[in-house]
């Protein structure tokens, strides 16, 4: 990566912070770390971090309260540091706004290719969350990305070029992992996607064809879907947009007249 930014590291096990540093550092970003929540925001607001990586079990505030106050000023790349094999952390900060996460103890270049990926989708600009912004307020698309189709399904217009949904006039405010996986279903035209199909949607590329796809990729695709059906207030019984296809998937509901 070339002058990627400023990464942030929240983490008080020295070992993995200083670990977590060196692999940021060698992909090009000016790195700066702390064992404080507190202070890991305060980094982050000061030095607008593109990258941010936050240890769950902080000593003064846990990780998602600090990934709560980030998301107050800031729509950066957050990737959540959990325990190994503890599945509420994983579904816990995916809930709260995480763009990936990570078990301990990961390989670095794991992190470096999940950080890969993220940086490869556009990055809009940072706004509070909760707010609704108009979509002129998000960076203009790249002169080829201007071509880019923009797909409507139901009431539902999404625009990949600036990476905006409305839905019924108004604008609806996604993480990029549930922006990419809506743009993916809609733009399958009703086919079944499957769960390992969607993984490797939100991955990246560093989860090829051959990857292994394990239990609990499968259920982070589960709680992304589940936060983007509660964003666009879908009704369980009769959905607008999202089916769930059992044992399979997900497919858009058919087109409404």
């Amino acid at each position: 990566m070339s002058d990627p930014g400023v990464a942030v590291v929240i983490e008080d096990d020295a070992d993995v912070r200083n670990l977590v540093s060196a692999v940021l550092r060698q992909s090009g970003f000016d790195v700066h770390a702390t064992a404080s929540g507190r202070a890991g925001v305060d980094l982050a607001r000061t030095h607008d971090a593109t990258v941010i990586t936050v240890d769950v079990g902080l000593p003064d505030i846990d990780g998602y309260e600090v990934l709560r106050r980030i998301r107050e000023s800031s729509n950066c790349y957050v990737v959540m540091l959990t325990s190994r094999g503890d599945e509420l952390d994983t579904l816990t900060a995916l809930q709260s706004g995480a763009d990936d996460y990570l078990t301990k103890p990961f390989r670095p270049r794991e992190l470096r290719a999940r950080i890969a990926a993220m940086l490869r989708r556009p990055r809009s600009v940072p706004e509070p969350v909760g707010a609704r912004q108009p979509a002129a307020s998000f960076v203009p698309a790249a002169p080829q990305a201007a071509v880019s189709p923009v797909l409507e399904h139901n009431g539902l217009v999404l625009n990949a070029a600036t990476r905006t949904v409305v839905v019924d006039g108004q604008d609806l405010l996604l993480t990029r992992s549930e922006f990419d996986l809506l743009n993916e279903m809609l733009k399958s035209n009703g086919a079944v996607r499957t769960k390992a199909d969607l993984v490797r949607v939100v991955r990246g590329d560093y989860y090829g064809e051959d990857t292994y796809i394990s239990d609990s990729d499968e259920r982070a695709i589960e709680v992304h879907v589940g936060n983007l059906r509660r964003k666009l207030d879908e009704d369980p019984k009769n959905p607008r947009w999202l089916q769930t296809v059992r044992g399979v998937g997900y497919r858009l509901t058919p087109v409404r007249s």
